[in-house]
Formats: structure tokens, sequence, C-alpha cells
């Protein structure tokens, strides 16, 4: 009969165990979930692109991607405090979805035929274009050939200085810079002549504090660039329900609000909010 109580006590504990240890996961990185209920979540962003997606010195996450990013996953049942942002380098960001690092990724991600291959989006949330940054006081930069004998800057690594030198001015005299600051220290002492990426990370860049008045953009659009969020492939129940939350953050005006706030000191003339799911090309 002793025996019997013992093994019955014991039993009653491990069953305790058990049940706290289930209770505890609740607390752990919910990027495997889709609803919050104390769990966190883990979002992939940039880090280093002011208006976009940027770490400032006191640890806060600023930017148009941030703002989208966490009206998301709100949607999906997070507070603002179960969020944790991971910086997403854009040359790892197919494998940070693959691997399970992030439960999805909002940083000025295109969505091209060849990340279709790896990952699912949805969206698009943004239209943005490759465009050009001037001075503010220069008018002689009025169509993309007038860049030729001009010198462009970009980033190393970057495509997009290379597609205007390729297509547009052959003449251009290509600057590359290893950051879009640098880039714009160039511009702003005369080095260079111009800078090229997404309107919206210029944009971004220009809205700067300590940058506001000194540049423009020239407003070419010379490219389409539609940034959606990337997940995990074949994960439809979590598109349907980021696409279902980014319609609303369209219809409610939180869209128009976040464009402005970020984007708003550089004069950037943004396109409408993209229909959910329709990509231009």
């Amino acid at each position: 009969m002793q025996l019997r109580k013992v093994t019955a006590a014991s039993a009653a504990v491990l069953a305790l165990a058990l049940s706290a240890t289930a209770c505890g996961s609740d607390n752990k990185d919910g990027s495997s979930g889709s609803s919050g209920n104390g769990k966190k979540i883990t979002i992939g962003i940039k880090i280093d692109q002011p208006g976009i997606g940027l770490k400032t010195p006191d640890g806060k996450y600023t930017g148009f991607d941030v703002d989208v990013a966490t009206y998301v996953a709100k949607e999906l049942g997070y507070d603002a405090k179960d969020i944790v942002f991971k910086e997403t380098k854009s040359a790892d960001r197919e494998t940070a979805i693959e691997r399970g690092d992030v439960k999805f990724i909002a940083a000025s991600y295109s969505i091209n035929d060849e990340r279709l291959q790896k990952v699912d989006f949805a969206g698009p949330y943004l239209l943005a274009h490759q465009d050009i940054l001037v001075r503010a006081d220069d008018d002689s930069i009025k169509s993309p050939a007038d860049l030729n004998n001009k010198k462009l800057c970009s980033v190393a690594g970057s495509t997009s200085a290379k597609n205007v030198k390729d297509k547009l001015a052959p003449k251009a005299d290509l600057q590359t810079y290893g950051g879009y600051s640098e880039c714009l220290t160039g511009l702003e002492n005369k080095v260079i002549d111009a800078l090229t990426t997404d309107d919206s990370i210029l944009a971004g860049y220009a809205s700067q504090q300590n940058f506001q008045g000194k540049f423009k953009l020239a407003g070419f659009k010379m490219t389409n660039e539609n940034y959606g969020i990337g997940l995990k492939k074949g994960d439809a129940d979590l598109k349907k329900k980021i696409n279902d939350a980014l319609t609303k953050m369209v219809s409610d005006g939180a869209w128009d609000k976040a464009v402005k706030d970020n984007f708003g000191p550089a004069n950037y003339k943004n396109d409408p909010a993209p229909k959910i799911g329709n990509i231009v090309k």
C-alpha cells in the first residue's frame, strides 16, 4: 500500500512538472506561431536605413518598415513589447526565413521571380522606384541621360548604379562608396553629383534632420520595386493573415500616416498604397 502511495505521488509531481513546462513554452519565441498569447515574435528588418528601418543609439527602432511590421504583428495578436526585431541584411534574408530565424521580414524587400523560388511574399505594401538624389540647388539633371559625364554614387554591391550606367547613361562616372551616408556626404560636399537607389531609401536619408532641405529627389521612376513581406514558402495561412493586416492598415489610414511620418520631410511623392496582391512590373 505504501509503495502505491509513493508511486501515485510521484506521478502527480511528474504531471505537474509537465504541465508547468507546457505553460512555460508560451514565453518562448513565437516564430512558429501565428498568435500572441504572451509569446514573442521575431521580425527581420534593416537597422541602418533611416526612414525605412533604423536602430537608434538609444536602442529604439524607427522607420516605415518598422511601422508596417509593428502594425502587422499587432493584427497577428502581438503587443509591441512581444516583438523582437532582428537585423537581416539583404544577402541573408532568404536564409533567415528558411532557417526559421524570423517569422517574417519587412526590410525594403523587393518581390522578384528569383526570390519567389525560395520564399513567399505578402503584399506588396509599397511601390518604390529607382531614382536619383541631387543637391536641392542643382537643376542640371533633368533626365537620366543628363547623368552622362556626371559623378554617380551608389554603395558597393548595389545594382542600382550599374542599371543606370548600362541602360540610361553609359558615360556616367560611377563612384562606389561603402554606404549611403558616405554618398550623401560626398553629394553635400560636391564631390559627387547624384546618388541612386530606391526612392524610398533616398527619401529616408534626405529626411534626416541634418540633411533636411539640402537634397531633392529627381522623380525619374526608373524601375518598379514592389516591397513585400517575406515569409516561409508554403505558409498560406500566415500569408493571408498578413495580407488582411496590410489591407486594414491601408483602409484605416495608418499606412498614410506612416508614409508622412517617415518620408514627409523629403517631400517624397509616393505612389498610392498598392492593391495588396497586385504586383506592378
